[in-house]
């Protein structure tokens, strides 16, 4: 896609706290603990807003130009507008272009931004960074009639307290004061006389483009079911949403209104707000007196909320809905089967990608909100494919190629603090590559980045492969499965934190399947392979394959054979003998079922089965009473992050990967993409 880069009038504006600081350098190899950077505290969780008023001249077509770092929520004449951008690098950094024609009038007009800096080290966003500012332009008719400057006001909103942190410091709780005075910062008629001037950033070392992708839709979902207990109201949803909570409430001043959201209940029909994904959902609504509106800025996932109201609090039920977000969703592909089972798992499916998809495409909703580089490439894929637009899955490449910066053989997860590499992660993503290129043809996409893909395995070969050309002593973590009670106990030591010095299967698999993936792309274009499989996969059958059992081992220092030293093998054509392996493998899936596999060996194994004529096979699979219809069977709106919710120790109810299940519902050519014998 082409990329729009704008040189802005506006400058970036920030705080007196933040306007002097210099950036702090958080990326460093992941192993590298000397290179972890120190936070500062009283930075954090800063909600620091902007006013200004303009003027607009009769019939003027009007857009803003916007970002902000870490983020913002836009307001024109009292009414919001959007908010973002999506997270990402300075030196790349994203801004929105939006159209206000809907917001602005001739005259007089207010802009109000609520802008956020979280200054925690995690998934969400590049922060911890001491950086806070925010940049815009208002263009009307063409012409530039408003840049952000020392005219804007601006102050931190005090009614944003925070109440802890949930999932793994991914975000703060909050308790928010509806007797702050900056409630009601967004209405045209509000007093910021006594605000100060905004500061220029003395240092602001970004280069920024526009954001490629679409803006977030928003919804109100109204209550599926509300009823009383006592002071506490419990109300469901109906579904899991990815949102907030909106309510009106009527109390006497400094009373507080408890929140407590939940996915599930407990036995005793409360919202469970202890979440099995390590979340603590509890907020507050400190009442003014008056009717308060309850504003929250983050957003978390739930199904239930139960409102405990102080004595003589007043609810306005009426005014109660989830406030749900998501990407845009535009559903354009069908389920090839008719039957009772098929449907209800490509509805769960569907639904899960409908509502979870955000401005990037996580893992879970909750307990990381990451952007993550391996699932990601099994649930963007059928996202596209369901959509049939491969937009998200263009910025997704490009986005993971930049983490080359930190490291050539790239990061887990992009546009973040939190530094973390997984081994098979960006060679899971040549796959998605090669399924691109099937699906769309668009080689004039692929040509100018394809260097940028043949480096990483440059980059794996030059510093991991020994004489025989596989890999060994990986510093980046291997993770072959996870849980890893469902790696059918592959018997090498994968401990994350260490350098994994065993020469082992599944990752020279994914090394050897993306140097295939790559040279069928470089076959198309023209140009020369990327490496020697052949070469590669004699290697690899000499190092791991029983010729006596027509299997392959976990590793040079163990006889074990399982499900995932074999699955991902196949998927790649590895065996010396591929009517022997296809036998393996039918006999390893005919005993074990899917209770061996989870988010990585079952996409491949799908596939590779689906590829050698077996279709019937993996529709049995598919609705097998143990996998995505048990998450049914659990009360599942979303899918889970496992076949049941005890699976894992810190379950996500709304988790995107397992939604794949839609990709081998509906029709797509897997035989001819992932066919690696011609």
């Amino acid at each position: 896609m082409p990329e729009k880069q704008r040189s802005f009038v506006g400058k970036w504006i920030t705080s007196e706290r933040f306007c002097d600081l210099s950036p702090v350098n958080v990326f460093h190899r992941q192993l590298d603990v000397r290179a972890r950077p120190a936070v500062e505290p009283i930075l954090q969780n800063r909600h620091v807003l902007f006013r200004r008023q303009f003027e607009l001249p009769a019939a003027a077509c009007t857009e803003i130009f916007i970002t902000a770092d870490d983020y913002y929520k836009l307001y024109v004449n009292g009414v919001f507008v959007n908010q973002g951008p999506t997270a990402s690098y300075a030196f790349h950094y994203w801004y929105n272009r939006i159209d206000l024609s809907a917001y602005v009038r001739p005259g007089r007009n207010t802009i109000a931004v609520h802008t956020y800096y979280q200054g925690l080290v995690n998934r969400v966003w590049v922060s911890g960074d001491s950086q806070h500012g925010l940049l815009l332009d208002v263009v009307a008719d063409g012409q530039v009639v408003l840049g952000s400057d020392e005219t804007f006001r601006q102050h931190e909103h005090t009614g944003f307290l925070a109440a802890g942190k949930a999932g793994y410091d991914t975000q703060f709780l909050e308790r928010y004061d509806a007797n702050a005075p900056e409630v009601g910062f967004e209405q045209p008629g509000f007093d910021d006389s006594s605000w100060r001037p905004a500061c220029v950033r003395k240092l602001a070392p970004y280069r920024v483009f526009e954001q490629p992708s679409r803006q977030l839709e928003f919804e109100d979902v109204a209550p599926a079911a509300m009823t009383r207990h006592g002071n506490t109201v419990r109300v469901d949803f109906g579904g899991i949403y990815v949102g907030s909570l909106k309510l009106r409430v009527r109390g006497r001043p400094g009373d507080e209104v408890v929140m407590r959201f939940g996915q599930e209940l407990n036995d005793d029909g409360s919202a469970r707000h202890r979440l099995r994904a390590n979340c603590v959902y509890e907020e507050y609504l400190v009442l003014s007196g008056h009717w308060d509106a309850l504003n929250q800025f983050d957003y978390k996932s739930f199904r239930h909320v139960d409102l405990e109201l102080p004595a003589g609090a007043e609810l306005d039920e009426a005014s109660v809905a989830l406030a749900a977000r998501h990407y845009p969703f535009a559903l354009r592909a069908a389920c090839r089967y008719r039957d009772e089972a098929s449907q209800a798992i490509w509805k769960l499916c569907v639904d899960t990608l409908h509502y979870g998809v955000q401005e990037v495409i996580q893992d879970c909703m909750e307990r990381e909100k990451g952007y993550y580089l391996g699932d990601g490439c099994y649930s963007l894929l059928t996202f596209c494919l369901l959509n049939r637009d491969f937009a998200l899955c263009e910025k997704f490449f490009d986005d993971f190629l930049r983490t080359s910066f930190i490291n050539r053989g790239l990061m887990t997860c992009y546009g973040c603090s939190m530094m973390q590499e997984i081994a098979e992660y960006p060679l899971i993503m040549m796959a998605l590559l090669l399924a691109y290129s099937s699906q769309t043809g668009n080689l004039d996409f692929i040509r100018p980045r394809f260097a940028a893909f043949a480096d990483i395995l440059d980059f794996y070969r030059e510093q991991y492969a020994e004489s025989d050309g596989l890999l060994s002593h990986l510093d980046k973590w291997c993770v072959v499965e996870w849980p890893r009670n469902m790696r059918d106990g592959y018997d090498v030591d994968l401990t994350e934190g260490k350098v994994c010095r065993v020469k082992h299967n599944v990752i020279n698999a994914y090394y050897i399947g993306a140097v295939k993936c790559l040279n069928k792309i470089a076959g198309q274009l023209g140009l020369a392979p990327c490496g020697d499989a052949e070469a590669l996969q004699k290697a690899f059958a000499e190092a791991f394959y029983l010729p006596g059992q027509s299997a392959f081992r976990d590793s040079v220092e163990s006889d074990h054979v399982s499900l995932a030293g074999n699955a991902i093998a196949y998927f790649f054509e590895l065996f010396p003998d591929p009517a022997a392996g296809k036998q393996t493998i039918l006999a390893m899936v005919r005993e074990k079922r899917l209770t061996q596999s989870l988010f990585f060996v079952t996409f491949p194994l799908f596939c590779g089965l689906l590829r050698d004529g077996e279709g019937e096979l993996v529709h049995d699979l598919l609705t097998d009473r143990n996998a995505w219809l048990n998450m049914l069977g659990e009360g599942a709106t979303r899918t889970f992050e496992g076949w049941s919710r005890d699976l894992k120790w810190n379950t996500s109810l709304f988790h995107l990967t397992l939604s794949y299940g839609a990709a081998f519902l509906t029709d797509w050519d897997i035989p001819a993409t992932f066919n690696f014998r011609t």
